[in-house]
């Protein structure tokens, strides 16, 4: 049980560390264009993520799946990149097309999942619990990308009902803001991948 709530410990610091901004930048432009009353669905939404980066840190872990890690250190703000512009060119979030979006975040998530795999291999090394242990990082990280929806989600909630920002401008300003950071993370990222 120790070991549980170390693993689970481990995976809400690494979403939550400052240095991998990479993860945390995608939970929030994920989450930015809903309202706290579209909690359901944003839990759904982050679960599919979850779902996905599970899979694949599980298939790394069990040596199923081989990383080239510079590609996957490339294609993350690749997803980021993308997600920010589905919601740059939608103004609001459609009922219609919530089942593609949660695919998309579980495809995502598998490419995430990948970028975190290193990370936990370093960590278990030659662990004889590697079932308990990822059980509980992939907790851990599903519980530290709870408390970035729902920080957003208060934000988005003080600035649009409190402050009176236009939802459609906050959506815009913040999605924005990360295509372009993810932007330069990609570019700096493309030739390790394709050129060395």
């Amino acid at each position: 049980m120790q070991d549980f709530w170390l693993y689970f410990q481990l995976g809400w610091q690494h979403i939550l560390d400052w240095q991998g901004y990479d993860h945390i930048l995608f939970v929030v432009v994920l989450c930015v264009n809903y309202a706290i009353s579209d909690w359901k669905k944003v839990l759904i939404l982050v679960t599919a993520f979850t779902v996905g980066h599970s899979i694949t840190l599980a298939l790394s872990v069990f040596k199923l799946v081989t990383i080239n890690t510079p590609l996957i250190e490339f294609l993350i703000p690749v997803t980021i990149l993308i997600t920010s512009v589905s919601n740059i060119l939608s103004k609001k979030p459609k009922h219609r097309g919530s089942n593609f979006k949660y695919a998309l975040a579980l495809f995502f998530g598998l490419i995430h999942g990948m970028g975190f795999s290193n990370y936990l291999k370093s960590l278990l090394g030659k662990s004889s619990n590697i079932v308990g242990e990822l059980f509980a990082f992939n907790l851990g990280l599903e519980f530290g990308q709870v408390i970035i929806v729902v920080g957003i989600l208060l934000l988005s909630f003080f600035l649009i009902w409190i402050v009176k920002i236009k939802r459609w401008d906050w959506n815009f300003f913040i999605s924005s803001a990360i295509f372009g950071i993810s932007f330069i993370m990609a570019a700096e990222r493309f030739s390790a991948a394709f050129l060395n």
